[in-house]
């Protein structure tokens, strides 16, 4: 995964990750945010749909590995699942398509993100540093409509929906493309909890949940995509495409496991917004290489870090 080539991207990127380690501390080799989560391993098996609006291999093989990695926000790896600072939830989901050849899809339980770019991103969190957040909410609505927008706690990882808030293309055989926007559903439908259920919880409850849930069998989840019509923005997460707009079923996916060495693979792996695979294509949203960059100097520091 190249470093992006913008000197603005890069110089952006080094201090979204400063900023978020200095709000929530330094934590070697855990990410500056969404630190506390488990890497699962399972199979993904893609849809007849699918096959006609991609060429990417994930999506004709018969079917793929993946890796899972559920989490929850903040860089505080010890965070306890029943803080309300661990939503949104995330999702980070690698296919492993050949010898160092994947692609990813990177999603939270959110369907949104407080800015459309990295750069407002860091100016809100200087704000949030500075405590004067409520300044920064205040000239900017759709960051006050994703700090406010309901975030229920989840009875599992495995009945929580995620989403994928960037736009990506994907491209068919005839090289035609469609605007998409990824949603991940969990197959045992969405379960949420009630605040006063969720205080008599554990501080791992979401984790030692999911493990008992294994034990009995495999989670699925399907993936679907909300098809943009030709007007629709594309490259703005922060601007939503009407519910009326069709969905289709890309796949679905099955974890069965914990990934064995799970902590240490956490450690390495570099998970990227940017598809780099034949067949999907990123849109032209600005958060897309600005989070690639995060995420890269992220994992860099991860790796150089102590065992």
């Amino acid at each position: 995964m190249p470093f992006s080539n913008d000197e603005e991207i890069m110089k952006t990127a080094g201090g979204l990750v400063e900023q978020l380690q200095a709000i929530f501390g330094k934590h070697p080799g855990f990410r500056p945010a969404h630190a506390k989560g488990k890497l699962y391993s399972g199979t993904f098996t893609p849809s007849a749909k699918v096959k006609e609006l991609s060429i990417a291999p994930h999506f004709t093989n018969a079917e793929t590995p993946v890796l899972v990695r559920f989490s929850n926000s903040t860089g505080i790896p010890n965070i306890p699942d029943t803080d309300p600072n661990a939503d949104p939830r995330g999702i980070a989901i690698r296919f492993m398509i050949g010898e160092r050849k994947h692609t990813d899809i990177i999603a939270h339980s959110v369907p949104a993100f407080p800015t459309r770019t990295g750069a407002e991103f860091l100016e809100m969190l200087q704000h949030l540093a500075a405590g004067t957040v409520g300044d920064f909410l205040g000239t900017h609505p759709k960051a006050l409509a994703f700090v406010q927008y309901p975030k229920p706690p989840p009875a599992s990882f495995a009945t929580q929906q995620y989403y994928g808030v960037t736009a990506f293309k994907l491209i068919d055989s005839a090289g035609k493309a469609t605007f998409i926007r990824y949603h991940v559903v969990p197959e045992a439908g969405v379960q949420i909890l009630d605040e006063e259920v969720v205080k008599e919880k554990g501080a791992n409850y979401l984790q030692e949940e999911l493990e008992t849930r294994l034990a009995g069998g495999p989670v699925s989840f399907k993936i679907l995509a909300q098809i943009a019509a030709e007007d629709d923005v594309t490259d703005d997460n922060t601007v939503h495409w009407p519910d009326t707009r069709p969905v289709v079923e890309l796949g679905s996916f099955k974890v069965d496991t914990i990934e064995a060495d799970s902590a240490a693979k956490t450690k390495y792996i570099i998970f990227d917004p940017i598809p780099r695979v034949q067949g999907v294509e990123p849109s032209d949203d600005p958060l897309l290489e600005m989070r690639a960059a995060l995420y890269l100097i992220s994992g860099k520091q991860r790796r150089a870090a102590e065992a």
